[in-house]
């Protein structure tokens, strides 16, 4: 039977604990709890999201901050039917929702900003010089980017998709699953050259 200080202090990988993807403004605000229905699943995923994904961030180029982690289904689905920036429970791109799926259809997500990036994007940087840094350097599924701090969506799934959308100029969709990136990797590397050295971990 899990409680909710043991689900907390569950430890996710190396620099993330459960407790970082709990806090919830929506809930937080509305009073709603949020809590997994499948604390093992949510688990399960959390690790391969913080392990795959988030580890690496935070190894490369310094704290890398939550904005908005794992979502209960009900408060999920609270957020959408109020119109709070949630997608439908059973929209297949919804990714704060970890505890639903078996197997390759398991999914896991979080909102986040790397501080280290966001006060150069604060001054005029490209957000694609991220994008194409971690296209380069992590086994994404999926990246959405946000105009407020250049917070992105970042999401694991055991089968990659490699889709790359965004909320800021140039809107849209920069790179689809299976297609080639628009710019070689000369290109791609010339936008990222003055980035920290790459800093993943090997996992056992």
């Amino acid at each position: 039977m899990w409680s909710l200080e043991t689900l907390g202090r569950v430890r996710l990988s190396k620099h993330f604990y459960m407790r970082d993807f709990l806090y919830s403004e929506i809930g937080n605000f509305h009073e709603k709890q949020n809590l997994p229905d499948n604390p093992n699943l949510a688990i399960e995923t959390g690790q391969a999201l913080c392990k795959t994904l988030l580890d690496p961030l935070e190894e490369t180029f310094g704290r890398v901050a939550v904005r908005s982690g794992y979502r209960s289904p009900s408060l999920n689905r609270f957020g959408n039917e109020n119109r709070l920036n949630c997608a439908r429970n059973d929209n297949p791109l919804e990714c704060h929702i970890w505890d639903r799926g078996e197997g390759d259809a398991r999914i896991a997500g979080a909102s986040i900003v790397i501080p280290w990036f966001a006060d150069q994007y604060d001054a005029g940087r490209d957000w694609r010089d991220l994008a194409w840094w971690m296209h380069d350097h992590l086994d994404y599924s999926e990246i959405w980017f946000f105009p407020k701090l250049c917070a992105f969506n970042l999401v694991w799934r055991p089968i990659p998709h490699k889709r790359i959308d965004s909320y800021i100029a140039p809107r849209g969709c920069l790179l689809r699953p299976g297609a080639e990136p628009a710019e070689n990797q000369h290109r791609r590397r010339t936008r990222y050259a003055d980035f920290p050295p790459f800093k993943g971990i090997a996992y056992p």
